[in-house]
């Protein structure tokens, strides 16, 4: 048996998320299901919205301090990384 079309429940599935071809490129309609794919990229900072970019810490990387302020931007749902964090360079 064919799969049918999980938005419109008219058509066989023939793209990704288990849609038909007008349901998959109708805009707005593949945003509401999620990819199906073992492959896909999940998880935080993987659902296609910006992060907010936080501000630059003095923190040396691999300190306890570093660590503690990568945990908080996670929390936060912030990038990780900036720009202008402080390095080893000298």
């Amino acid at each position: 048996m064919t799969p049918i079309c999980r938005h419109c429940s008219k058509h066989n599935v023939t793209r990704p998320r288990g849609l038909c071809w007008v349901c998959y490129y109708t805009p707005g309609v593949r945003d509401l299901f999620p990819s199906t794919s073992k492959y896909a990229r999940r998880g935080l900072g993987h659902d296609g919205k910006p992060s907010a970019l936080p501000s630059p810490t003095d923190a040396l990387p691999g300190t306890p301090e570093k660590i503690r302020v990568i945990a908080a931007r996670l929390r936060d749902r912030q990038e990780l990384h900036h720009p202008f964090n402080a390095t080893w360079k000298e």
